[in-house]
């Protein structure tokens, strides 16, 4: 099979396209077809030397792939998966490739409704906007939820989630133009952070009330104006350290608000967890694709071959959404 890999650290041209023995699917595991692998600022950083893949998953990056069932392992119930089934998966690694194997329990089948390629865009995307603004935001309808970069791949999912679950969405963009397709996807109110103070226009807008969970990719560099922008028991979680790891936090702040500050990620979790969240999400968002309440946001789609010129692309800061690799 054709798969793109990183020669060696660095930068995008360590990228190379290279020639694998085909997968073959082992016990509960199906092979996919790839027709689309989606690009995420994690395969920028395991391209860097900076993220490795967990023990056991391929050393090529991608996280999410969508494609057609073209084999079953043993265990698998192939009248649940049959041949040919439209899907899409969540990867511990190994996506940028024209096969991949899949743990069955990470599948989701695509509806009718979507392009298939563009599908490749949502199970990263999706799964961590599920995890952390339902499982660790804990989100309630008619709550204020922030989401910081909201012209993302993860935000442009997480803004239009947090608007199906019944939030008022409050979105981070940069410039008019994103901020008013930030606003087409649900968010009530659209911060341009290039000219507002983020944590005054928050609590403008919600009559001084605040955010009560924000989802955070900036990290250290938005610390002080996330706890600002928090309401009274407001849950900051953070999910990207884009503008740095370590910093410091107004602990009296943290105090006084009785908020809380969470971090997680999703890659590392056991297979078992991570089954568990694509059986909430195929439960509980998944519908929502079919009712159009949620749509993949694609900005572009690239031959496989062109792995590196989409990695520039993600890391140009002009991405509106997902960046595809299609074989």
């Amino acid at each position: 099979m054709d798969v793109v890999e990183v020669k060696s650290p660095g930068g995008p041209d360590r990228l190379e396209a290279a020639v694998r023995p085909d997968p073959e699917p082992g016990p509960g595991e199906v092979l996919v077809r790839v027709a689309a692998a989606g690009v995420n600022r994690a395969d920028l950083l395991q391209r860097e030397g900076r993220y490795p893949p967990p023990p056991g998953a391929p050393d090529w990056p991608g996280l999410e792939v969508s494609g057609v069932v073209a084999g079953h392992g043993p265990g698998v119930d192939a009248g649940a998966w049959p041949l040919g089934a439209r899907v899409a998966a969540l990867l511990p690694g190994g996506g940028y490739a024209t096969l991949v194997t899949v743990p069955a329990g990470l599948l989701l089948p695509v509806p009718d409704e979507l392009d298939l390629v563009d599908a490749a865009g949502l199970p990263e995307a999706l799964l961590t906007a599920w995890t952390n603004v339902v499982d660790a935001g804990r989100l309630a309808a008619g709550e204020v939820l922030l989401v910081q970069g909201g012209s993302g791949g993860v935000g442009s999912v997480a803004v239009q989630l947090g608007a199906a679950l019944g939030a008022h969405v409050v979105a981070t963009a940069g410039g008019a133009e994103r901020a008013e397709r930030c606003r087409a996807l649900g968010a009530r109110t659209v911060v341009d952070h290039r000219t507002q103070d983020v944590a005054e226009a928050v609590r403008a807008a919600t009559g001084g009330h605040g955010a009560d969970v924000v989802l955070d990719v900036l990290g250290a560099g938005g610390l002080a104006t996330n706890l600002a922008a928090l309401a009274t028991g407001g849950r900051l979680v953070v999910i990207g350290t884009q503008r740095g790891a370590r910093g410091e936090i107004d602990l009296g702040l943290l105090m006084a608000r009785r908020a809380s500050v969470i971090g997680t990620t999703l890659r590392a979790r056991p297979p078992a967890e991570k089954e568990r969240i694509v059986a909430d999400v195929r439960e509980h968002a998944w519908p929502m694709l079919s009712d159009g309440r949620l749509r993949p946001v694609v900005h572009a789609r690239l031959p496989l071959a062109r792995a590196a010129d989409a990695h520039r692309l993600l890391d140009s800061g002009e991405v509106f959404g997902k960046v595809l690799l299609v074989p």
